[in-house]
């Protein structure tokens, strides 16, 4: 028998007129472990060999919270619901309903770096090499943020299969898909790439491999989303996350190959 999905209210609690919704507190959650984690990695030597401080991290973060808002929420709207958005101009700052593109949210994340790195004096890979570990987790709270305001449903699964879920609104099982990519996208990711932080490695090789790990996780798991739209390849049908996670897929490609032929001692 289905699972059935508990239905959260998307309100955390209220304080008067003041609603909290628990997808504004899994973004708080997601910048308070990037402060943990970020302590963390702090103490790995061969971080705190390159000058980094805790100010950095707290600095680093208010930038990178402009980007992911900003970028994320812009992404949204370009590359994934145009017309709905352009139709309802309001509904683009309503951004405690959901609706957060990871995709807009890592160039505005870019776009901030770049800022901050100019502002510091810091290369922007090495910039993007120290925060690369500490983006997962923070992207699986979003993903739970998802599945708490029942967004991003899943494709029609098999009701025989242990965990397919009963979705609000859909009156056939589905696959809990934003669970998926909490679990693929994020938690999987997260352990993978921090292992391979852990070690020194060459300038751009750690930002490679988030991009490109990332651009083949999301990629398996659009399999199990139903799509914001599909463009078709040959024939073939690219989900639209698809889409825009084929270029991160061959940035990392890039950035993997460029970082080892540069430095290939510390392979």
């Amino acid at each position: 028998m289905p699972l059935h999905h508990p239905n959260f209210d998307p309100v955390a609690f209220s304080l008067g007129p003041l609603h909290v919704h628990w997808y504004g507190i899994m973004y708080l959650v997601a910048f308070a472990q990037f402060l943990a984690l970020g302590r963390v990695r702090l103490k790995q030597a061969h971080i705190a060999a390159e000058g980094w401080k805790v100010e950095d991290l707290d600095d680093m973060l208010f930038y990178g919270v402009l980007g992911v808002v900003l970028g994320g929420r812009l992404g949204e709207v370009i590359l994934y619901n145009p017309q709905y958005y352009f139709a309802n101009p309001l509904e683009i700052f309503a951004v405690w309903k959901g609706g957060m593109s990871f995709h807009g949210g890592f160039i505005g994340v870019l776009v901030a770096m770049s800022f901050w790195a100019r502002k510091h004096g810091r290369n922007l890979m090495n910039v993007m090499d120290f925060i690369a570990p500490l983006v997962p987790l923070g992207y699986a709270a979003g993903r739970f943020g998802n599945f708490i305001n029942h967004e991003l449903p899943g494709r029609a699964a098999d009701p025989s299969l242990p965990w397919a879920m009963m979705w609000p609104g859909i009156d056939y099982p589905v696959h809990p898909s934003p669970l998926y990519q909490a679990l693929v996208d994020g938690i999987l990711l997260f352990i993978i790439l921090w292992l391979f932080a852990r070690k020194p490695r060459p300038l751009m090789a750690v930002s490679g491999m988030f991009s490109l790990l990332y651009g083949c996780a999301r990629s398996f798991t659009e399999f199990f989303r139903v799509p914001d739209y599909t463009v078709y390849f040959a024939g073939l049908p690219i989900t639209a996350g698809q889409l825009w996670s084929l270029p991160m897929i061959v940035l990392g490609i890039v950035l993997l190959v460029v970082a080892y032929r540069r430095q290939p001692a510390l392979a």
